[in-house]
């Protein structure tokens, strides 16, 4: 096989592990009164999803020194498999709190793996490919509160993870397949020191979780709870805060496919600067704006801008790497990225059960965003913000 059809199988791959990573939002309400939990019980099951995503990161980065990325996506796909089963049968929210722990490890060594060896297949077109790539995980996240609401008009909660369970394993065995009948590129052969890599380029690898770790945090915050502000701020039904929570992951199917080309071409770091600037303000008129054309049209914007974080910062990353360092270097950023963001749910499910009114918390947070900016910003002008990896 080419390297498109194994390009291809990462698609597939890309789409169900990302489905396990945003299916939780869209189920928050129906797990809430099914399982008799409070806010912050579901905040918390959102947010493993996400802290299970963080832990395996930098030790798969480790791993990838001494284990090629197509074994260690494979065993992502067989771990995502499990614990999609798991998720079926758990019979209360301990149990589907751990599964969904799981469900996020998987996904996030997937990506420590997958995203490098995307860049290896495409050198020269790095931020095409992981743009591509990252529209694949999109479509996923776009489609999911659509199966949800599909699913338990059909039946019940579990029904969701059943039908996860095989479509993650069709797509591991694809992958699988693809892999073995491929030529595999070698540029990674050289990244065999985690450490080294770090201490090298831990100036860009720190610039990038401060641009993301942070925006990252808000953003688990906003998306996990959409469909509830929607429903009790803006006066929208549960339904069709749902479909709005949709239309936030379609615009940025768009957005991941040409912002991984625009940070091909443009300063990168600037673009990144801008986006970071666009999230804010979005979030801010979403707070003050009323009434359903106002608040769907904004729901673009805010879709379309967060996604286009993602391909532009790992082609800022990725695109400039050198092979002996790519893996350790994103792992590490990965890893710590994660864990910065990862508890954005829990914080809101918190303040929430404190009774702190939703637009005051997301103000908050943007005001908190806007000290960032203003840093990374000055930063820039300065010269201590790296434009890109050390040689």
């Amino acid at each position: 096989m080419t390297r498109r059809h194994l390009f291809g199988s990462l698609c597939g791959m890309v789409f169900v592990v990302n489905l396990g990573r945003v299916v939780f939002a869209p189920l928050l309400d129906p797990l809430r009164a099914a399982l008799a939990v409070d806010a912050s019980a579901v905040g918390l099951l959102a947010s493993l999803v996400w802290v299970g995503s963080a832990v395996p990161r930098i030790p798969t980065g480790y791993l990838l020194t001494r284990v090629p990325r197509h074994a260690v996506v494979f065993a992502t796909g067989a771990t995502l498999t499990a614990a999609t089963a798991l998720a079926s049968v758990a019979p209360g929210i301990r149990a589907l709190q751990a599964a969904a722990f799981l469900m996020g490890a998987a996904g996030g060594a997937y990506f420590i793996a997958a995203n490098p060896l995307v860049s290896e297949l495409y050198p020269s077109r790095v931020g095409t490919a992981l743009g591509v790539h990252g529209t694949a995980a999109q479509i996923a996240a776009v489609g999911a509160p659509l199966f949800v609401t599909a699913v338990l008009d059909a039946g019940r909660w579990p029904t969701t993870f059943r039908v996860m369970t095989v479509g993650t394993a069709v797509a591991t065995v694809a992958f699988t397949v693809a892999a073995w009948r491929t030529d595999l590129p070698e540029a990674g052969s050289e990244d065999r020191q985690l450490l080294v890599a770090v201490r090298a380029q831990w100036r860009l690898v720190l610039a990038a979780v401060v641009m993301l770790g942070a925006t990252g945090f808000v953003w688990q915050g906003v998306f996990n709870f959409y469909p509830t502000y929607l429903a009790e701020t803006k006066s929208l039904t549960e339904s069709t805060a749902r479909t709005v929570l949709s239309v936030v992951f379609g615009a940025g199917v768009p957005a991941m496919f040409l912002s991984g080309r625009l940070a091909d071409r443009l300063d990168v770091v600037r673009y990144l600067l801008a986006l970071l600037g666009g999230f804010v303000a979005v979030l801010l008129a979403l707070t003050a704006v009323s009434g359903l054309l106002g608040v769907v049209a904004l729901s673009i914007a805010l879709g379309y801008v967060t996604h286009s974080l993602f391909p532009a910062i790992d082609t800022y990353l990725l695109g400039s790497l050198p092979d002996r360092h790519r893996a350790s270097a994103y792992a590490a950023y990965s890893g710590t990225m994660m864990f910065v963001q990862a508890g954005g749910s829990y914080a809101v499910g918190f303040l929430r059960d404190a009774d702190v009114a939703f637009d005051l918390i997301f103000r908050t947070f943007a005001g908190a965003l806007v000290v960032v900016l203003a840093a990374l910003v000055v930063a820039q002008r300065t010269g201590r913000l790296p434009s890109g990896a050390r040689a």
